[in-house]
């Protein structure tokens, strides 16, 4: 990042700004906001520092043996579930909170689906003492107790949603709506590399170390580049921040893993770049979507709140269509067998998100070496996993 580079806005056609009159000029000084922080040499030093010591960066690079046994080929897991809070997602929050104090912003606000980003959020604001509100709809609520908990020990309001599927979505519908209102006071931090720009490249930006670090490890021990980056995608934070290291390398193979839910042909699934999913506006951005023949947005369906989801961010659907990077799904009950397998041959919970990455290694039979961005860990999931594989 440097200060003299334009943020994107647009990836091929999708991304822009969608957005009410009344939020334009709060965009604007976001983006000035931002241009100006990534040129400002103390606020990545405070950043790196906080990331360092506060967070426990770099995250390991970890070889799974007895995964890779499994598969007859090497698996590196970046372990993201080892940082602070459990996921990757303090990488991000942390580095808005800080845009925000600089901001001068008195209040923020977020929206969160498996609890991950809710809970890396009111971390970063109870570490600098800023109000936080965390919207999540009460299905989401219900699924990630454990998560809905830890925000409020850590000081944030859990405001519930009600609306629609009571999911993602529905929460992230709801924070727009408070910026609105309160946009004079408040900061609203998106979690995923959706939303109007700039935050699709911000976001990505803040989690891209996640790539750089993978990249020099590989290199260091290994090396060799690995010949796949696989990542599970719901708006695809973990997944860009991943492969933005690894775009200028074209013999990197990138493969996004959606919620295939209960397969492809259900429609009860979250995988709109899986099945080509058209262009459409969601969430202030235009980026690839599950919608109907009308435009209206479909219901998605996962056992992973965070990938339950019927939207993902503009430059996944650009990478899609240039053929960059590859989608494809896994179901439930997919995840679930790598959820419980990456558990008995490693010692590693992973997120029932993350889940989605490890089964889609495990079923592919082919490749050398693959590299898995492990985003999270799988306490929050406990409840709901256990009573689906039958363990009491």
């Amino acid at each position: 990042m440097t200060p003299a580079e334009a943020v994107e806005r647009r990836f091929g056609p999708y991304g822009g700004q969608y957005v009410p009159e009344t939020l334009m000029p709060a965009l604007e000084e976001l983006e000035a906001a931002w241009v100006q922080a990534r040129g400002d040499a103390a606020f990545h030093a405070e950043l790196d520092g906080l990331l360092r010591d506060y967070c426990g960066r770099p995250t390991p690079l970890y070889h799974a043996e007895r995964l890779s046994e499994r598969v007859g080929r090497t698996v590196l897991l970046k372990r993201e579930d080892l940082m602070h809070t459990g996921s990757h997602k303090l990488n991000n929050a942390l580095g808005q909170a800080l845009l925000a104090r600089r901001m001068g912003k008195e209040r923020i606000i977020a929206e969160t689906g498996a609890g991950s980003h809710g809970v890396a959020t009111a971390t970063a604001c109870a570490l600098l003492g800023i109000e936080c509100v965390v919207f999540m709809g009460t299905e989401d609520m219900r699924r990630q107790r454990p998560n809905v908990l830890r925000m409020q020990l850590l000081g944030a309001s859990v405001h519930p949603v009600e609306a629609g599927a009571r999911t993602l979505k529905e929460a992230t519908s709801e924070a727009i709506r408070d910026w609105v209102t309160n946009v004079a006071t408040t900061y609203y931090v998106i979690g995923s590399v959706v939303g109007p720009a700039p935050y699709p490249a911000m976001v990505r930006d803040l989690q891209r170390r996640i790539g750089d670090e993978a990249r020099a490890e590989i290199l260091e021990r290994h090396g060799r580049l690995p010949g796949r980056v696989v990542a599970c995608v719901g708006g695809g934070s973990n997944a860009l921040g991943a492969f933005a290291a690894f775009l200028d390398d074209p013999g990197v193979e990138l493969i996004g893993v959606e919620a295939g839910g209960d397969g492809l042909a259900t429609m009860r699934h979250g995988a709109p770049l899986t099945v080509g999913g058209r262009a459409g506006v969601l969430h202030g951005a235009m980026s690839a979507l599950m919608q109907t023949e009308d435009g209206q947005i479909r219901e998605a369906h996962s056992i992973s709140a965070g990938l339950d989801y019927p939207g993902t961010g503009p430059q996944h659907a650009h990478l899609r269509d240039t053929g960059r990077a590859r989608y494809e799904a896994v179901t439930d009950v997919q995840a679930l067998d790598a959820f419980r397998t990456l558990a008995e041959l490693e010692g590693i919970i992973p997120a029932l998100e993350s889940s989605h990455a490890v089964a889609w290694v495990l079923g592919e039979g082919a490749g050398e070496l693959d590299l898995i961005c492990l985003s999270g860990r799988g306490d929050k999931d406990l409840a709901e996993a256990l009573e689906r594989l039958g363990i009491e």
